[in-house]
């Protein structure tokens, strides 16, 4: 009962991650690319979605996790936006193919 008392109080060592509410859109090079980080022991993991339509205008979607984890919200997007950009970059379309 002591150590469930302690562990509510002081943490029990168990990750809750909770997802922080997603970021304003930034455009890239016809990507939307959209931060949606993972709130962990007062930390933010880098993730979120990047999103493109498709040539019926329908939204195709890739989710982007990384294992960075950041102390600022603020600084996690601006890192979501940059890591996207470099995968975007360097994988492309291929990003929405199923594997």
């Amino acid at each position: 009962m002591l150590k469930k008392l302690l562990g509510g109080l002081f943490g029990n060592g168990e990750a809750k991650p909770g997802n922080a509410k997603a970021a304003e859109p930034v455009e890239y090079n016809g990507y939307q690319i959209v931060s949606e980080p993972a709130e962990q022991g007062g930390q933010f993991r880098v993730s979120g979605w990047i999103r493109k339509p498709d040539e019926n205008g329908e939204m195709r979607e890739h989710r982007f996790e990384r294992s960075d984890l950041v102390p600022g919200r603020e600084a996690c997007d601006q890192l979501m936006v940059s890591k996207a950009q470099r995968y975007i970059d360097q994988i492309g379309d291929d990003m929405f193919q199923s594997r």
